[in-house]
């Protein structure tokens, strides 16, 4: 398993990956990728050109905690969704690519903004994830009482490897 990330002598952040671990990450940024399909703007030509688009929260639970609303009141969350969600859609998509890209087996060295977007992509892949999984805070107690033949155990270890991953990576940075 990865010893997580570190920070290079030039502020770079320098991990090592084996090729099983980088293909389970491709696999995960290649879903989110999938999932957030390029924001959607109106017909409009100012609307698309300023990525003005639909208000409507997404009933997928990931997707709606990929985008949560801004505002308590459903007017005001629909209204600020339609003037920023595509835009947030676009860097949850560039952030991702990001993290496709430069993840390969071996040592793998991310340049300061590449390490930042790793993290805002990896905060998307476990958010979903643990939406799916129905993750509480009392994940890691179930980790170790979970039997390793029970089916929702790989998705539960490769969320806490997720974790692990990401704090030594917010470590790295700061």
């Amino acid at each position: 398993m990865s010893s997580g990330f570190k920070r290079g002598r030039d502020g770079s952040v320098i991990t090592v990956f084996d090729a099983a671990e980088v293909a389970i990450l491709r696999s995960l940024v290649s879903q989110i990728l999938d999932l957030i399909e390029p924001g959607e703007t109106g017909d409009d030509p100012l609307e698309r050109a300023l990525g003005i688009g639909p208000s409507e929260q997404s009933a997928d639970p990931v997707l709606a905690r990929l985008f949560p609303s801004a505002y308590e009141d459903a007017e005001q969350s629909a209204e600020f969704r339609r003037y920023t969600e595509a835009t947030l859609r676009d860097g949850k998509r560039a952030d991702a690519q990001t993290m496709l890209d430069s993840a390969e087996p071996g040592r793998v060295e991310l340049t300061p903004e590449q390490a930042q977007a790793w993290m805002r992509a990896l905060n998307d892949v476990r958010l979903a994830l643990g939406t799916r999984l129905e993750v509480t805070e009392e994940v890691h107690d179930e980790i170790a009482e979970m039997a390793e033949d029970d089916p929702r155990y790989p998705a539960y270890v490769t969320y806490d490897w997720l974790t692990y991953l990401q704090d030594t990576l917010v470590r790295a940075l700061w």
